[in-house]
Order: C-alpha cells, then structure tokens, then sequence
C-alpha cells in the first residue's frame, strides 16, 4: 500500500473555516453564506471537482507531451449535481482554444474517462464528461 496524498485540515476560530495543509500548500475550507458559513475558502465538493479538473489537466497535459501533439490552451470545469432522489454525479466539460479533429476530440474523451482520479471517483459514483 502507499499513500499517494495526505492532507489535514486545522479548524479556525470562524464557524465552519478550517486550514487545509497539504504538503507545502495551505488552502481555506469554508461553507457558502447560504450554509452559515463566510465563504472563505473552498466547499468541501468543490475540491473534489478541484481534483478531478486538476488531474484531467495535468492528463491531458501529459498525453500531449508525449504524443507530440498541440492541444493549446484549455479549459476544464466540472459541477457536482445531486437530485432529491440521491442520485450524484459530476458534469465535466472541456474546452479548446484550439479546433480539434474529430479524431482527437474522441482520445481527448477517451483520456479524460481514464484518468486517475476519474478512475477513482468512478468507483462510486458517475461521471459525465462533455466538449464544448
């Protein structure tokens, strides 16, 4: 077994504000003002789109590298849905500064539905990924 994060979080004084330490990096964790919270810092179901947009980024980013290929300048965002029936998923979207072929646009998907995070989230819940 290894451990391939760590990290901790440190309560404040404010209600629900905390300081997540994770290596060399601080982060705020907070609820919304609609929670009773001061949106100091991120929720905690932002930093799990945090993680899966991050590790589709540097997936991408790598698949490029080492295939030679211009993706150019991208973007990627997900939400987190639930409905009242206690269905949870992610929307996942990404976008190109660049137009892409066809063909690449299909691995782009491809490599987005394998990457580890992904791999990992998917263990227990859906996701949906989608260009726009």
């Amino acid at each position: 077994m290894a451990i391939i994060a760590k990290a901790s979080v440190q309560t404040r004084p404010e209600h629900w504000l905390g300081e997540v330490t994770s290596g060399k990096h601080q982060l705020l964790t907070d609820k919304p003002e609609s929670f009773g919270g001061q949106d100091l810092g991120l929720a905690p179901y932002d930093f799990i789109c945090s993680g899966l947009i991050s590790c589709t980024m540097i997936t991408l980013r790598m698949y490029a590298q080492h295939k030679g290929i211009e993706l150019g300048e991208f973007r990627v965002e997900a939400d987190f849905n639930a409905n009242k029936e206690g269905k949870e998923w992610i929307d996942r979207r990404v976008s190109f500064s660049n137009t892409l072929s066809d063909e690449l646009q299909k691995k782009v998907l491809d490599i987005c539905s394998k990457t580890p995070v992904t791999k990992t989230l998917l263990r227990s819940l859906e996701i949906q990924t989608t260009l726009v």
